[in-house]
């Protein structure tokens, strides 16, 4: 959510015009994140939120809008997106593809507790469920395939034995998913990118409640595992070690199974994609950094933290008490 496409007023006044959302008040540029351009903007309607993408094309969008509307029906809190009178979820904004969407209430709970991790849990478990009746099918642009094509591009950037680790732990999964149990992974759409800074909370009734979650633009078909680790390795660590704690994670998968129980397979399998999911933050962040695109607002995130849970989980395995 850097801001690399600047919007006018008026260029997003017509947009929300055509989109019966009344006049535009006010619009600010969202500097979090590092992929696409965002911007917050308030009209006497509501608070949306209008995203231009940079490197998603027309043809690949309506699959993130729709699983975001097939979501919301089935009860799952996500933003709306907004139609025209036609019904068309993609819109075109200074010559980029562009989408208009609800904008979710609460904040992010940074320093998450216990109670959170579960909640995230829980609604992910609902998720993957919900997701089996989706229609839509589209792969995971930053799986498998783009690690094998990426690892290439920033390795001349490493020290030796980062350069070593990045190699290895390649190939390891790539054997993991060649392999019949790394196949057999029940599969579905996923989030891929459910961070801390991609949900929200609010606490004005006095005990904190989960409001949604957003940025589904990583989406796509994958092991649904992977999502479950990508949280993990997010909500439930020590952020100066990369150490997963317990106290959390139990409580998240707990709520996760409860709704969508894990095969044997997936149990025996969940060190493997815990590994798998921090070699991805990893790698796309030394992607960011070393090879970085142009933006207004950009801040790229220090890789070297991802290269510390990879490291914490092949050296400390966790398996869930299941």
């Amino acid at each position: 959510m850097a801001v690399y496409t600047e919007v006018s007023v008026a260029q997003a006044a017509a947009l929300f015009a055509s989109l019966g959302l009344g006049p535009v008040t006010d619009m600010q540029g969202i500097r979090s994140g590092i992929e696409n351009t965002n911007y917050y903007v308030y009209t006497p309607q509501g608070q949306w939120v209008l995203t231009l993408f940079e490197r998603l094309s027309h043809e690949q969008l309506p699959y993130y809008l729709s699983l975001m509307q097939h979501l919301a029906q089935k009860g799952i809190l996500v933003p709306a997106p907004q139609a025209t009178a036609d019904g068309q979820l993609v819109h075109t904004v200074a010559g980029k593809p562009a989408a208009v969407v609800t904008r979710l209430a609460g904040s992010h709970r940074l320093a998450p507790a216990a109670t959170h991790c579960a909640q995230v849990g829980e609604m992910l478990g609902r998720m993957h469920v919900a997701g089996r009746t989706f229609g839509g099918e589209q792969p995971h642009l930053r799986g498998l395939s783009w690690w094998v094509d990426t690892v290439p591009q920033v390795l001349p950037h490493l020290d030796p034995p980062q350069a070593r680790l990045l190699q290895d732990e390649l190939a390891f999964q790539q054997e993991v998913a060649q392999s019949p149990a790394g196949r057999a992974l029940p599969q579905g759409p996923i989030h891929a990118d459910l961070f801390r800074d991609n949900v929200m909370f609010d606490g004005t009734s006095g005990e904190d409640r989960l409001c949604g979650f957003f940025d589904f633009y990583f989406a796509g078909t994958d092991t649904l595992l992977f999502d479950v680790a990508v949280c993990l390795n997010d909500w439930c660590i020590d952020h100066q070690t990369g150490r997963l704690m317990e106290d959390l994670a139990q409580p998240f998968i707990a709520a996760y199974v409860n709704q969508r129980p894990l095969s044997g397979g997936e149990a025996r399998l969940l060190p493997a994609m815990l590994r798998a999911a921090a070699f991805r933050f990893w790698l796309s962040r030394l992607w960011d950094w070393y090879l970085p695109r142009d933006a207004a607002l950009l801040q790229p995130k220090d890789p070297t933290h991802f290269e510390r849970v990879l490291r914490s989980r092949i050296e400390t395995p966790w398996h869930a008490p299941l």
